[in-house]
């Protein structure tokens, strides 16, 4: 058994529907299809989030822009205009309007997930059905059904037992050998929709490796495997063929875009096989992430950026030192704010801390922080993260820049620069 996890991007027209499926039919093993929005989708169903839950008279404009990418590639795909795939469609859209038509709720967080994950709903409709007329029967599957969370909404926790029992029930390869489900969404045991984090679909993909015991899980991305930069902004960036599964958290955990910082543990505990491919060139073998071996000594220094960083500085107001209970109290409030903290330093009197922007969850950290903290911060900061560094790597990437923080480890250099 497989699972294939396939992006946004494999996906983004008629033209990426009809490679798909030439990949899927290429292979003949029972095989789970995981899907995540077509294109850009996402992103456009978070600034439609934000707009209605600003009440913006932009809300039903940019509605009508989703509902006519999507109907534009169906109208590629479908000829005849009475498929089955039309209504069940327009079916969804109907629901996501009925939603916008609606009063937002207090919780920003829950009217996200309930329209973000319409993407991956309306993506893997389209996919199953042209899977279908294509010769390749499939059976598409809600995942919210089965992959159950608790309701920490965008950020979805997994109820590991119940997931397993539902999972196996519903993954059983009795009547087809193929499954389309989503990636991202999960469900809550009062069926409200919940999501995994951005990116979330990588975890999906590896959750179900780890419950059904697969014999690989394999990753299609837009390039040609993991690199040791991301291609769109250093050109020179070079092909990782191997790594370990360690080496591949490493990455994740600084934000290597390629993988979801979840995605390797559950594989991990059961050695499962990652590859990470590319759908343009499917014959191609990518990058293998495994347990460690002699073949993955030869290490290249890997470059990580993360952009839209802020740096704040925080001192105590009673002339106190950044002391135990100075952090416990400032880590509770990080993680009461839900804010990704990538990197931190302390001194005796300051305590500093690079975090993801995310506007309304920082405003409302810094509101609650300054009442018993002098906070500074510098905005729009990037976050230089360099693995297996050396002096060459270090001056690539600092050179003429104004370095705010640095950090460096045997194996990791990481630097705050403008």
């Amino acid at each position: 058994m497989n699972i294939f996890k396939f992006g946004g991007a494999s996906v983004n027209s008629a033209e990426g529907v009809k490679n798909f499926v030439k990949i899927v039919q290429s292979y003949k093993d029972e095989t789970i299809i995981v899907l995540s929005a077509m294109g850009k989708t996402t992103n456009a169903l978070e600034h439609i989030t934000n707009d209605f839950c600003a009440k913006s008279d932009m809300v039903e404009s940019k509605f009508r822009e989703i509902k006519s990418y999507h109907f534009d590639i169906i109208n590629e795909l479908f000829a005849n205009k009475e498929d089955a795939i039309y209504e069940k469609v327009n079916r969804l859209f109907e629901q996501l309007h009925a939603y916008l038509q609606g009063e937002p709720t207090l919780d920003y967080d829950f009217d996200y997930d309930q329209i973000v994950s319409f993407g991956e709903l309306i993506s893997t409709s389209i996919v199953s059905e042209y899977l279908r007329k294509s010769g390749s029967p499939n059976k598409w599957i809600d995942i919210r059904t089965c992959l159950k969370t608790d309701n920490s909404y965008r950020e979805g926790k997994v109820d590991w037992d119940l997931s397993h029992k539902l999972v196996h029930q519903t993954f059983s390869f009795n009547s087809t050998f193929v499954y389309v489900t989503q990636g991202f969404l999960g469900g809550t045991t009062t069926n409200q929709t919940t999501t995994l984090g951005r990116e979330g679909s990588d975890y999906t993909a590896a959750i179900l490796s780890y419950i059904l015991d697969v014999d690989k899980l394999s990753i299609w991305k837009d390039v040609p495997g993991i690199m040791n930069a991301d291609p769109k902004w250093l050109d020179d960036a070079q092909k990782l063929d191997r790594i370990s599964y360690q080496e591949a958290i490493e990455l994740a955990f600084y934000g290597a875009k390629v993988i979801h910082p979840k995605t390797i543990q559950p594989i991990k505990r059961k050695k499962i096989p990652l590859q990470v491919r590319s759908f343009i060139n499917y014959s191609e073998s990518g990058t293998l992430i495994s347990t460690a071996s002699k073949q993955m000594e030869k290490q290249l220094p890997v470059y990580i950026r993360k952009q839209d960083q802020v740096l704040l500085s925080i001192r105590p107001t009673d002339f106190s030192f950044i002391l135990e209970e100075n952090l416990s109290s400032l880590f509770a409030l990080f993680a009461k704010h839900r804010m990704k903290v990538n990197l931190t330093q302390n001194s005796a009197i300051s305590f500093s801390v690079c975090v993801d922007k995310s506007e309304r969850r920082l405003n409302n950290l810094l509101d609650e922080i300054s009442q018993d903290f002098e906070v500074k911060y510098n905005d729009d900061v990037e976050l230089i993260t360099i693995r297996h560094h050396d002096d060459e790597a270090v001056e690539r990437m600092t050179a003429g820049r104004e370095i705010l923080l640095e950090q460096r480890s045997r194996d990791t250099a990481q630097f705050v620069i403008v």
